[in-house]
């Protein structure tokens, strides 16, 4: 599989609104599987890819892909790998692709996000190191 992040598309050759059947036809079995329920008391289930630092939210009665968290080190977006990358070289690549509306926070449990809400991604930093990134359609 690719490592390729594709924003609001998907990650590799997983696509947004894609079946779970279908992802792990493409994966494999996952490591493990959860269920919970959204903020809108939709069923979500929640497929962890541990080799791949993946981990898959699939949402509704049919599930479908609906958000990606990635912590995997060979990751790359926009031809660059982002996770040899600091914050600032982030925010650039970014704007460089012409995602400029940026949100900047500091998280209780002590990461800083930065999200950029025109490709609805968001990069979880530690003491400049990133250290995940979560996006969806």
């Amino acid at each position: 599989m690719e490592h390729i992040i594709k924003i609001k598309e998907g990650y590799g050759d997983l696509s947004f609104r894609m079946p779970i059947e279908e992802a792990v036809k493409l994966l494999g079995e996952p490591d493990s599987i959860e269920g919970m329920e959204n903020a809108m008391d939709e069923p979500t289930t929640v497929v962890h890819y541990d080799d791949y630092g993946l981990t898959l939210f699939f949402e509704g009665t049919v599930p479908v892909l609906e958000c990606i968290d990635l912590s995997y080190e060979e990751s790359t977006l926009f031809g660059k790998k982002i996770f040899d990358m600091n914050e600032r070289e982030i925010v650039r690549l970014m704007v460089a692709n012409e995602y400029y509306e940026q949100d900047v926070d500091n998280e209780s449990w002590g990461e800083r996000r930065i999200s950029f809400g025109e490709g609805n991604i968001d990069f979880f930093f530690d003491k400049d190191v990133l250290q995940s990134v979560i996006y969806g359609e």
